[in-house]
């Protein structure tokens, strides 16, 4: 598994955090480790899928992500 840490913009309520866990929790491979407003760790099965999936997931939803940094 591979840690990950996204900042999210466009965050602004307990709706945005639903909607992006959602949006997460959707993502073959990916386990939601903490989301809060405007940031998500979180870790990946890279057989399963990568960054870039990660982050279409959360803007699909209506937000973007950003890759901060790797563990």
């Amino acid at each position: 598994m591979t840690a990950l840490i996204l900042a999210i913009d466009g965050m602004s309520c307990g709706h945005c955090l639903n909607a992006v866990n959602q949006a997460l929790s959707a993502v073959p491979g990916v386990s939601l480790t903490s989301l809060r407003m405007g940031r998500a760790e979180l870790r990946y099965d890279p057989a399963l899928t990568d960054e870039a999936r990660i982050a279409a997931a959360v803007e699909r939803a209506g937000y973007r992500a950003t890759p901060l940094q790797e563990r």
